[in-house]
């Protein structure tokens, strides 16, 4: 599983509210909510807000893997 917990924290220590993607930004509202659920988004949502945070930031600071359980015990 992919979890975005790290994203909202990275966002809220840049100064960037949930506000501002969607009506600056151009980060709709749906992928807001998918990325605050830990849903499937696109890798252009990612990307866009990759380059809204700046060249210093990886997807390692707004993301984390998890493996599923169902899946290591193989």
């Amino acid at each position: 599983m992919i979890k975005f917990d790290k994203l909202f924290q990275t966002l809220k220590e840049n100064g960037i509210s949930q506000y501002s993607l969607y009506t600056r930004h151009g980060i709709s509202r749906s992928q807001i909510q998918r990325l605050k659920n830990n849903q499937s988004v696109t890798t252009h949502t990612l990307n866009m807000i990759l380059n809204i945070l700046g060249g210093d930031f990886s997807l390692n600071d707004i993301a984390e893997f998890t493996p599923d359980a169902e899946q290591t015990k193989e």
